[in-house]
C-alpha cells in the first residue's frame, strides 16, 4: 500500500467576501458566468415599472387639472336683524342666545297698555265718524225730495200768482165798470132832484114825487160810494196779486238753487265719508302699533347677538337680535381670476368643511360680476401711481345640493376648501 501524502490545509476563506457572494469556482467560470442585468425578465421588469410610472403621472396630472380649489372660501348665510317698530317697555323675553326658534315664534314682548288704550281711542274716533257719514249719507235723498218738492211747489205758486193777478184786473174792471155805472146814475139822479125842486116849487109836482127824487138821489150818490168802494178794494186785490207773484217768483228762483244745494249736501256727505276712512286708517295704524307689540321671527334659525333685556326701553329701529337662518346657506369661495377660464355655472363642487371635516356636494350658482377689490371700502385706482400687477380674486356661489345640511351644521364664517370640477 502506498503512502498517501496529505496536502496542507487551505487557508479559510475570507468570512466578509463569502458573506455578499460565493467565489466562482475558477477564475474562467467567474468571466464567462451571465449578468443578471442582461436577463430578458429584468428588462421586462424595467419597461413594466417604467410604463406603470408613466400612467401613474398621466393620471394624477389628469386629476389634478380635472378640478379648481381654493382656500379663501367661506359658509355664508342670511342675517336677518330683528328690530323694534315702536317704542315701549319690555315686558317679556322668551328666547336666549343660540336658541333654535322656528318662523313665527314670539322673541319678546312690549308694554301693550298705551297701545290698548289708543286702539279704543281710535276705535270711538271712527265709530263716531262712520255715524256722521252714514247721516249725511241719508240727507241726500231726504234734502232731493224735499228741493224737487220746493221746485214744483215754486212753480205752481208762480202760476197761481199769475192767474190771481188776472182775475183780480178783471174783479178791478168790473168794479169800475159798476163804479162808473153808479156815477152815471148819480148824475141823472141828482139832475132829476133839480129838475123835480123847479117843479115842487112852482107845485107842479107833487110833494111825494120830489120826496121819491130825493131819495133816489141819495141812494144814488150812495151807490157812487160803494162802487167806489169796491173798486178801489178791487184795485187792492190786483196789487196784492202782484204782491204775491212777486213771492213766488223768489221763492221759485230760491228754488232754482236746489243743484247747487245738493253739490254742497253730497259735498258735505262726501267729506264725512273721507273723515270716516282717515278714522280707519287711524284705527288700522293703532292695531298694527298693538299688534307690534309682540316681534315675531320672520324665519326659523338661531338666536344671535341678541342685545335686549327684560325691563330695557326700546326704540324704533333699535337692533335687539339677528337670527341665522340654517336651512339657507351657500359658499362663497373667492377664486383666483386664472382659476375661472374652464368654470361655468352648475359646474358640480365638492366642499370640505373645516370645522367637522365632512365633504359636501354642490353645485356653482353665480359668478359675482366684479372682483372683491371693487367692492371694498376703499378700491385700488390703478391709473394713478405705480402699478403692480396684482391677481384677482373673484366671488363665486356655490349652493349645496338638497339635503345635504339636513342638520343644520354648517355656520356662516365656517372655513371650507371647495373644489370644482371642471372636467368630467
Amino acid at each position: 500500500m502506498e503512502p498517501t501524502t496529505q496536502s496542507p490545509p487551505a487557508a479559510p476563506p475570507d468570512q466578509s467576501e463569502s458573506r455578499t457572494r460565493p467565489l466562482p469556482s475558477s477564475e474562467r467560470d467567474f468571466h464567462t458566468r451571465p449578468s443578471r442585468t442582461a436577463s430578458p425578465g429584468f428588462r421586462i421588469a424595467i419597461i413594466i415599472g417604467v410604463v406603470v410610472l408613466l400612467l401613474t403621472a398621466f393620471f394624477v396630472y389628469r386629476y389634478v387639472s380635472s378640478y379648481e380649489s381654493t382656500d379663501d372660501a367661506q359658509v355664508d348665510g342670511h342675517i336677518n336683524s330683528i328690530s323694534a317698530r315702536i317704542a315701549g317697555h319690555v315686558v317679556k323675553l322668551n328666547v336666549q342666545d343660540n336658541q333654535y326658534v322656528e318662523a313665527g315664534t314670539v322673541l319678546l314682548e312690549i308694554d301693550p297698555a298705551d297701545y290698548q288704550v289708543a286702539y279704543e281711542r281710535a276705535k270711538a274716533d271712527f265709530d263716531d265718524a262712520q255715524a256722521t257719514a252714514s247721516a249725511a249719507g241719508v240727507n241726500i235723498p231726504i234734502t232731493s225730495v224735499n228741493t224737487t218738492s220746493e221746485v214744483s211747489s215754486s212753480a205752481a205758486d208762480v202760476a197761481s200768482a199769475r192767474a190771481g193777478i188776472s182775475a183780480a184786473k178783471q174783479q178791478f174792471e168790473a168794479a169800475k165798470a159798476q163804479r162808473d155805472q153808479a156815477e152815471a146814475n148819480n148824475v141823472k139822479a141828482q139832475n132829476d132832484l133839480g129838475r123835480y125842486k123847479q117843479l115842487v116849487d112852482k107845485e107842479e109836482v107833487s110833494q111825494q114825487q120830489y120826496d121819491q127824487a130825493v131819495a133816489a138821489s141819495k141812494a144814488s150818490a150812495a151807490a157812487v160810494e160803494a162802487a167806489r168802494s169796491l173798486a178801489e178794494a178791487a184795485q187792492s186785490q190786483v196789487t196784492q196779486a202782484q204782491g204775491k207773484l212777486a213771492q213766488a217768483e223768489a221763492n221759485w228762483r230760491n228754488a232754482q238753487t236746489a243743484p247747487k244745494q245738493m253739490q254742497v249736501i253730497r259735498s258735505r256727505a262726501a267729506s264725512a265719508e273721507a273723515q270716516a276712512q282717515r278714522k280707519k286708517a287711524d284705527l288700522d295704524q293703532a292695531l298694527l302699533n298693538l299688534r307690534y307689540t309682540k316681534i315675531v321671527a320672520p324665519v326659523a334659525g338661531v338666536v344671535s347677538d341678541r342685545t335686549v333685556e327684560v325691563g330695557q326701553n326700546v326704540a324704533p329701529g333699535q337692533e335687539l337680535m339677528k337670527i341665522i337662518p340654517l336651512n339657507d346657506v351657500w359658499i362663497t369661495a373667492n377664486f383666483k381670476e386664472t382659476q375661472l377660464r374652464k368654470m361655468k355655472v352648475g359646474q358640480p363642487v365638492t366642499v370640505e368643511v373645516d370645522a367637522n371635516g365632512r365633504k359636501y356636494k354642490g353645485k356653482i350658482e353665480s359668478i359675482a360680476g366684479a372682483s372683491g377689490s371693487r367692492f371694498s371700502l376703499l378700491p385700488p385706482e390703478n391709473a394713478t401711481g405705480n402699478y403692480v400687477k396684482v391677481v384677482q380674486r373673484i366671488p363665486v356661489k356655490i349652493v349645496l345640493d338638497s339635503g345635504e345640511n339636513k342638520d343644520r351644521s354648517l355656520r356662516p364664517g365656517m372655513s371650507v376648501n371647495p373644489k370644482v370640477w371642471i372636467e368630467q
